[in-house]
């Protein structure tokens, strides 16, 4: 990285001033690498953990089982980035915050690689809880490097982000789920953990570059509120051990009795935050117009993450299972499906991204709710497409390898056209009230998203079914065909918001 940092002179008072990164403050390198590496150990994790919680020398589970625990984890991960934002805020700041999340993190893995499968789910919860406190909190400190929103550099910035976290999920596949298919699950685990180090490492060297300010709390808790919120959660956490001590010592206790809850919690909470943000009468009326039409919006973006992330659970155990991973005579690792993806995204997104400014000229661009529209449909063909490769492994046979990048590309193209429209609008359609929150209710669809799976599957819902791809795809097409249909109506309810 060294050689891309050259002498230019940018705007006074940004840190690292004298030199920059690709023409952006040197310390968006830190925050690049600590990206880059934090998300080379969690797609390579997630990438080993369908196959090892099925595989006869890892966790021996059903497919059911398999994919609620992975769907459960999901959820987790994006749940907890709202306290994870909320302890950057409040408590640490954002640069502490990312600190202890990625040694969180790295413990986390570690306590994966321990070849016990009660260590494990300890393991997994770790990574969870670090992966909630840095996911907030890093984007805060990229946005913090720049002057305001004005910048003209802030949007490059991000995209420069962006391809950090691609690099890392496109990288970790090939070498994490080669190591853990092919030599040993729990040392896959381990080279997690020294990614997760490495990035850690590397951030506390770079963050000199950081911007001063991201080591400030900016609403540190009053003496009165920390003490309520240490009763508060002491509470808690007292009554969930009594709870499962009970359950524990009975006798009945069940790998169910920490997955129902969970998964409930993922799909309940979103409600209850966004009925929340609803009925607050402080909000005049065009916040409470622009919050009705954002309701389309998050049930759709649901919707679109419970297909899109079976791609690391039904679609991976299904390529596990029925897929032909030789190529030339040469067998491949299944986790490297997992690399088609960033692959693809890194690819394309320059391409969508030019074909929008293109059609924008010509005032032809599509509106936030098509692109949305399109987004269902696009992640519904991807559904009716698996059905081809499931017909295929009915008959006896194994499905080309093919099939598989032919899902994972239509979803990509599905993810371009709703992922970063939904951010964007997110921030558009906030109420002022809410302005800091709003992205943390963003990442709670997908929390919704990832519980419905959980607990379909849960229920016994085999989510590999040739009914059950084809219920989901019709659904999908349909939410999409729905906005398409009340597009005038969302409009109307978005304001001045386009």
């Amino acid at each position: 990285m060294a050689s891309s940092l050259t002498k230019d002179s940018v705007t006074p008072g940004t840190p690292g001033s004298e030199k920059t990164f690709f023409g952006h403050p040197r310390g968006l390198a830190t925050l690049f690498m600590t990206e880059m590496w934090e998300r080379f150990s969690y797609y390579g994790m997630r990438a080993l953990l369908p196959l090892y919680l099925v595989a006869p020398g890892g966790l021996g589970m059903n497919a059911g089982t398999a994919t609620a625990i992975y769907s459960v984890y999901l959820s987790l991960v994006y749940l907890l980035t709202m306290p994870g934002g909320w302890f950057g805020d409040r408590v640490w700041g954002p640069r502490k915050t990312v600190a202890v999340a990625g040694g969180v993190i790295m413990l986390g893995h570690l306590t994966l690689a321990l070849p016990s499968s009660g260590t494990f789910f300890a393991g997994l919860g770790l990574v969870a809880i670090g992966s909630g406190l840095l996911k907030a909190n890093i984007s805060t400190m990229v946005g913090q490097l720049y002057s305001g929103p004005d910048d003209p550099r802030r949007d490059g910035g991000f995209t420069v982000f962006y391809m950090g976290i691609n690099l890392g999920a496109f990288a970790a596949p090939l070498i994490i789920g080669t190591i853990g298919e092919n030599v040993n699950w729990h040392l896959g685990f381990a080279l997690a953990a020294v990614g997760m180090g490495l990035g850690v490492i590397q951030f506390l060297i770079g963050s000199r570059h950081l911007a001063p300010h991201s080591s400030v709390v900016p609403k540190p808790l009053s003496a009165e509120e920390k003490t309520s919120t240490l009763r508060k959660a002491a509470f808690w956490a007292a009554l969930a051990v009594v709870f499962y001590a009970i359950v524990g010592f009975s006798g009945v206790y069940t790998l169910n009795w920490i997955l129902v809850p969970l998964t409930l919690l993922g799909v309940i909470i979103p409600v209850l935050v966004l009925t929340r943000i609803k009925r607050d009468r402080s909000l005049d009326r065009a916040e409470q117009s622009k919050m009705s039409a954002y309701i389309w919006f998050f049930v759709a973006a649901a919707v679109f993450w419970m297909i899109y992330d079976q791609g690391g659970s039904t679609l991976a155990i299904f390529a596990d299972s029925s897929t032909n991973t030789s190529v030339l005579g040469w067998d491949f690792p299944v986790s490297w499906f997992q690399s088609v993806n960033p692959v693809i995204i890194m690819a394309l997104a320059p391409v969508f991204a030019t074909l929008w400014l293109a059609l924008a000229r010509r005032g032809k661009e599509p509106s936030t709710i098509v692109k949305f529209s399109f987004g269902l449909v696009l992640v519904g063909a991807s559904f009716f497409l698996f059905l081809a490769p499931l017909a295929i492994a009915d008959g006896g046979h194994k499905a080309a390898a093919l099939w598989l990048v032919a899902i994972y590309f239509v979803q990509t193209c599905g993810e371009l056209m709703l992922s970063p429209v939904g951010l964007s609008v997110t921030t558009k359609m906030a109420p002022v009230k809410y302005a800091s929150q709003m992205m943390g209710v963003w990442f709670l669809a997908v929390t919704a998203g990832d519980a419905t799976t959980g607990l379909l599957s849960i229920a016994g819902v085999d989510l590999n079914k040739t009914g059950i791809v084809a219920a989901e795809a019709a659904l999908a097409v349909l939410a999409g065909v729905a906005i398409w249909m009340y597009r005038k109506r969302v409009k109307e309810l978005m304001g001045d918001v386009r």
